[in-house]
């Protein structure tokens, strides 16, 4: 498709993929044709997964959460295994949703989902893990300034949360309570909730932390984590990790004005796009935690994108939303993604055994198109792409 400027409705929608004063646009709702069509498809893929995931608590009212995988089993459907970071992502959607289509609906669906959190959560906002908790605040910092979805208390409890994380030492926060692993998916993810929350402070120093202790002189890209004491690393790269790292120097270049974040991002831009995608495409990380990986990157490529009018961020994301668009398999009319944007989806056919958590991580299914992250990851990718599309770019 033509990326293009077409002509402009006169229907407008405050939208926003980033934080307070960053990025905030007044966009037309369908400022071409071509927006009208990446609305559709977006809209399509938040049906899916409303469908096919999304449900009450335990019966309880005025409460929704998403069910892990579909076909589901029955302990998955009871939400025996309910996988926190998954529902935070989920939330992170359904405002993406609500901004692109307003509607009383889709903003009660965030507050009912929000509520399904704390709910299942069971003993309150927290859990064991940092990059968890970092999610969860993420999507509540933004349903509250961009919808007015208000929960006050989660907001100050996960942030002292993270307060209680931060090691001043290497500066820097740990992955989980406890923990000698200092992760960059856990300080990114921290670090753009606390920009946005107004610690312009903490935030820099995190993000020097990734460009200085985790950043690869080889490739450019973020590597997993190292332990401390020691400065044992864990040298394996992910797309998420990529994508939560440029989220952080995009919101820092613009609260700051400084201009090593704006070139920190553009130059991881250039290195996930050498290094992590195929013939444009994102590449696939495979279902469980791994089918989060994409999305997230998505969302923050077209962060920069938007707010640093990086045109090759936005080709990525253009490229993959095309890609997983073609490669989809449609059931009763709605999209099933798969876990690699370059490869044909296919309908999982019957339950598995329920996706469970080792080690602090979600694994797989057999089939993992199956896993709601995987399709979590198709629907925030979509989203993105129409976000980019209304602003002309």
């Amino acid at each position: 498709m033509d990326r293009g400027r077409g002509g402009v409705s006169r229907r407008t929608v405050l939208w926003a993929v980033a934080g307070a004063g960053v990025g905030i646009v007044a966009a037309p709702a369908f400022a071409s044709a071509e927006a009208g069509e990446c609305a559709q498809r977006a809209g399509l893929a938040e049906q899916a997964i409303l469908a096919r995931h999304v449900r009450p608590v335990w019966g309880l009212p005025g409460t929704l959460l998403g069910v892990t995988a579909w076909p589901p089993s029955p302990l998955e459907e009871a939400f025996d295994e309910w996988n926190y970071w998954f529902q935070a992502h989920l939330v992170d959607c359904a405002v993406d949703a609500a901004l692109r289509a307003p509607a009383a609906e889709r903003t009660d669906r965030v507050a009912a989902i929000i509520r399904g959190i704390r709910a299942r959560n069971l003993t309150g906002w927290t859990n064991q893990y940092y990059d968890d908790m970092a999610w969860l605040l993420l999507a509540l910092e933004r349903a509250d300034r961009l919808l007015g979805v208000r929960f006050t208390d989660g907001i100050q409890d996960l942030r002292a949360a993270l307060d209680a994380g931060w090691d001043p030492e290497i500066g820097a926060m740990r992955w989980r309570v406890g923990s000698d692993y200092y992760n960059s998916c856990t300080n990114g993810s921290s670090g753009i909730a606390l920009a946005r929350l107004g610690d312009v402070a903490r935030a820099t120093q995190i993000a020097d932390f990734l460009d200085t202790r985790l950043r690869a002189n080889d490739s450019g890209l973020i590597i997993d984590g190292v332990h401390e004491p020691g400065a044992r690393v864990e040298s394996a790269v992910y797309s998420y990790n990529q994508g939560v790292a440029i989220g952080l120097e995009t919101e820092l270049a613009t609260r700051t004005g400084g201009s090593e974040y704006r070139r920190r991002a553009t130059a991881l831009i250039a290195a996930t796009g050498r290094a992590m995608t195929k013939n444009g495409v994102i590449v696939g990380a495979g279902g469980g935690d791994g089918g989060l990986f994409m999305g997230i990157l998505a969302r923050y490529l077209a962060l920069a994108a938007i707010t640093l009018r990086d045109n090759s961020a936005a080709r990525i994301v253009h490229a993959s939303a095309q890609s997983a668009w073609a490669h989809r398999v449609d059931v009763d009319g709605l999209p099933l993604f798969s876990a690699d944007w370059s490869e044909q989806a296919r309908v999982p056919d019957q339950p598995e055994t329920p996706l469970h958590l080792s080690n602090g991580r979600v694994a797989a299914s057999a089939n993992p198109a199956r896993d709601l992250s995987v399709q979590l990851s198709g629907w925030m990718l979509l989203e993105a792409d129409y976000q980019l599309t209304a602003a002309g770019l």
